[in-house]
């Protein structure tokens, strides 16, 4: 029998303003997309009976011909599959060997899914106004507070942006692969965390240059799946303590906020605003304009 998915009622969030489409086109330099070919040619049905119909010579060239019609659209199969799906390029990002240094401790294998459906944006409540230039010993304590304070095996977040908009690899396992995090409680599978560094709160500035980073972030996760940021993703709860019974199935916005899948303020109320204009760039920037 399938669980329910009604949500659970919890407190109300907090919610943000976000970037401009063109600035964050700008920033990172990503084209558009074309759009797809029609798909390749196939030998009609007559055919055959025709070949069989024509004299020697005849029927060789015309043979060849088709053959060689099969064999351009099978030549071009691959480009055009390829052009079907909306991608972004990876953006840059600071591998955590640069910022965390000697200070790993010693911590089981990483753990991965199959592939990556949903992102969700946190904020690290951490003090704002920040020298970018300290953000890797910010970080560290970060890190110091999850896996000391908490006996957590690593940084929950598999990634973190800060306000000058420098995008940060946190939880161990590789940058490119779909790393099991440890952000949203009941929903780590199939899903990335992407925290924002600072504490965004209601009536709170939030910089352009990090939700064009995050938008960018988003835009290339998700476009591994061929996923529209605007749309939504059917996730399974793993735990009763979210938002879901455990084992019910989700319907959640595909970049989502914490607070979409667990009673929290996080990522804040002016973080949560900005979601709708970073899920509109990210999807521009996999190419889509529809």
């Amino acid at each position: 029998m399938r669980a329910s998915s009604r949500p659970r009622r919890g407190r109300e969030r907090r919610a943000v303003p976000a970037p401009d489409a063109a600035r964050a086109r700008r920033r990172f330099r990503i084209p558009g997309v074309a759009g797809a070919p029609g798909p390749g040619r196939r030998l009609p049905g007559p055919v055959p009976a025709l070949l069989a119909c024509l004299p020697g010579l005849a029927a060789v060239a015309a043979l060849a011909l088709c053959a060689s019609g099969v064999e351009r659209a099978a030549a071009t199969h691959p480009r055009q599959a390829a052009a079907d799906r909306h991608t972004a390029p990876r953006p840059p990002v600071v591998p955590r060997s640069v910022w965390l240094g000697d200070a790993a401790r010693a911590q089981p294998r990483p753990r991965y899914d199959d592939k990556v459906l949903a992102v969700f944006v946190h904020h690290t409540d951490t003090p704002n106004g920040y020298d970018c230039a300290d953000v890797p010993a910010i970080l560290r304590g970060v890190y110091s507070g999850q896996t000391d304070g908490r006996d957590w095996d690593d940084i929950g977040y598999n990634f973190v942006v800060d306000r000058c908009g420098t995008i940060y690899e946190g939880r161990a396992g590789g940058i490119d692969r779909p790393v099991t995090g440890a952000h949203t409680q009941g929903f780590n599978h199939r899903t990335t965390g992407i925290a924002a560094l600072g504490t965004f709160t209601a009536g709170v500035p939030v910089p352009d240059a990090l939700t064009d980073a995050i938008a960018a972030l988003a835009a290339w996760k998700l476009g591994r799946t061929d996923t529209d940021p605007r749309g939504r993703a059917s996730l399974v709860s793993s735990n009763g303590l979210s938002r879901y019974a455990a084992g019910a199935t989700a319907t959640l916005p595909a970049v989502a906020g914490h607070d979409d899948g667990y009673q929290t303020s996080c990522p804040g109320a002016a973080l949560s605003a900005r979601l709708p204009h970073i899920r509109e760039v990210a999807a521009r920037l996999q190419g889509r304009t529809g």
